[in-house]
């Protein structure tokens, strides 16, 4: 079977823009709002669907699929945001599928003109968004890590991303300048009471959008594979009931956030469930499965970018 590019197209935004006219039943005035382009755009993109034959009874493009998926996790979970890249296939990285789109998903609302505050996770998936992008400015904004970025070695954390978006969107930022996950609660209560760590906690919880990478608490755990935990630590959480975690931060099969191990010295801002704006996970693979489910459920993350095995998945999940 052949392999579908994940690089987006522009035959890609135009049948995005024909399913949302022909099927969604928009104007394209909404079709523009939708993805972030002008008025006359949207017009040009869902003209093309049509010359390019995209649409007939059906749409007859590849992502067809992937919005019909989209549009059942919206109706199933209630979502504010969600894009389903094509599978790369059997064996292939689900990372390099949903990268372009996690970074086409960032990047509308980075040209949004009016400020706002973007505060982002870490992690392999969101670095992978960040090298997906495309430079622009984007000095009205501010970015926020909502993670420490301190790695048990002193050194700075591999996978932080505020700093490398920052360099490629041109955009003020703020790290969070406290290790990811400190010695004892009293270090991290140290950390958190010194003045510039307050002020990019306070930013931090006020971020007008979150963006998030999702981790498993499997045994194949980011937070272990990366060494901010322990087996002992992960065995404990595991048995506590752990599935997946956020920003570092462990939660449950409910999505609840758990009281035990590391999240007693976790540091930097918990995004709590049930936020009134954006909130969006960027994950896949079938090991990310129980921790999005997880994290959907409860709504620590509204929105979410994944890819088409990942999406069916979550669909069958009871």
């Amino acid at each position: 079977m052949s392999r579908i590019d994940p690089e987006p197209t522009l035959n890609d935004d135009a049948a995005r823009a024909g399913w949302l006219y022909y099927v969604g039943g928009l104007t394209q005035e909404q079709i523009a709002a939708e993805l972030g382009v002008s008025r006359q755009r949207a017009q040009r993109l869902v003209s093309r669907a049509m010359a390019e034959g995209l649409i007939h009874v059906r749409l007859n493009h590849p992502i067809g699929a992937c919005l019909d998926l989209e549009a059942a996790l919206t109706a199933r979970y209630g979502l504010t945001r969600c894009r389903v890249a094509p599978s790369l296939g059997q064996g292939a990285d689900p990372v390099r599928s949903i990268a372009p789109a996690a970074a086409a998903e960032t990047e509308r609302f980075l040209r949004m003109p009016g400020p706002s505050v973007i505060g982002l996770g870490t992690g392999r998936a969101l670095r992978s968004m960040v090298d997906a992008m495309s430079p622009m400015d984007a000095e009205q904004h501010r970015l926020v890590s909502l993670i420490g970025n301190i790695a048990p070695d002193g050194s700075a954390s591999f996978f932080d991303v505020v700093m490398r978006i920052a360099d490629k969107v041109r955009a003020p930022h703020y790290p969070m300048p406290v290790p990811v996950i400190s010695p004892t609660p009293a270090e991290n209560a140290a950390f958190h009471a010194l003045g510039p760590v307050k002020k990019v906690v306070d930013l931090a919880r006020a971020a007008d959008v979150v963006i998030v990478g999702v981790g498993q608490m499997s045994n194949d755990a980011p937070l272990l594979k990366d060494g901010f935990v322990t087996r002992q630590e992960l065995d404990e959480m595991q048995a506590a009931g752990a599935v997946g975690e956020v920003a570092g931060w462990v939660y449950d099969s409910a999505g609840m956030y758990l009281d035990v191990g590391t999240n007693r010295r976790t540091g930097g801002v918990r995004v709590e469930p049930g936020l009134d704006r954006p909130s969006i996970g960027i994950a896949a693979g079938a090991t990310k499965v129980a921790a999005l489910a997880a994290a959907l459920k409860s709504r620590i993350i509204n929105g979410v970018v994944t890819d088409e095995p990942t999406a069916r998945a979550l669909l069958t999940r009871r």
